[in-house]
């Protein structure tokens, strides 16, 4: 009897001690994956549209009311297609066209440059930090990237090229080339997606 008596005191303690035990934790069910959201396609553009896209190409401070006279549609007609256009991302916004010169900005050179290879997205962000960057593209051809700067003067540019340009750790080479006389087609673009409409 004293070893039952042992034994089921034994029991007891294995049960109290089993109680203790932490209960083994249920799993969190994984979250659902979110699909990566992509932009609309943009809807197709008829001649409307591309009418108004040449009037605001020319003159990006024209009134709704001047766009629907010209284009013949009514003024709403006219402030919904131009919303339509910026929010489809056809219209990235308004802007002014400037002279560089006169602003202050009379050397202006293309640079070339040849980077590490899949190394563009660091190297583009360098280059929008520039002081003076206007445009930059990735190209095909001899070189990788083509950027487009408006500086002071010969010092300033050339003090961008070989302190800030060569600085850049995934930019092997670089190439300047000055710009005698240009002239600008196209509005610079200054606002952000989704700006404003021409007033009415």
């Amino acid at each position: 009897m004293v070893g039952r008596r042992g034994d089921m005191a034994s029991e007891r303690m294995a049960d109290q001690h089993a109680d203790d035990r932490p209960e083994p934790r249920v799993p969190d069910p994984p979250e659902p994956r979110v699909p990566e959201s992509r932009p609309p396609e943009p809807r197709p553009l008829d001649a409307i549209d591309r009418d108004i896209l040449q009037i605001l190409h020319t003159d990006g401070r024209a009134s709704i009311r001047a766009v629907a006279e010209r284009v013949h549609v009514s003024r709403a007609n006219a402030y919904a297609r131009i919303n339509r256009l910026i929010d489809d991302g056809v219209i990235r916004g308004f802007g002014a066209r400037i002279n560089h010169e006169r602003a202050g900005q009379g050397a202006s050179a293309y640079i070339t440059l040849k980077i590490v290879q899949n190394t563009w997205r660091t190297v583009r962000e360098h280059l929008r930090a520039l002081p003076g960057a206007s445009h930059i593209a990735l190209v095909s051809g001899d070189f990788d990237v083509l950027l487009l700067v408006h500086t002071p003067d010969n010092r300033a540019l050339r003090e961008l090229v070989l302190t800030r340009l060569q600085s850049i750790p995934e930019v092997l080479s670089t190439r300047t080339l000055l710009v005698f006389e240009e002239d600008d087609l196209e509005s610079t673009v200054s606002a952000e997606p989704g700006g404003s409409a021409p007033r009415q």
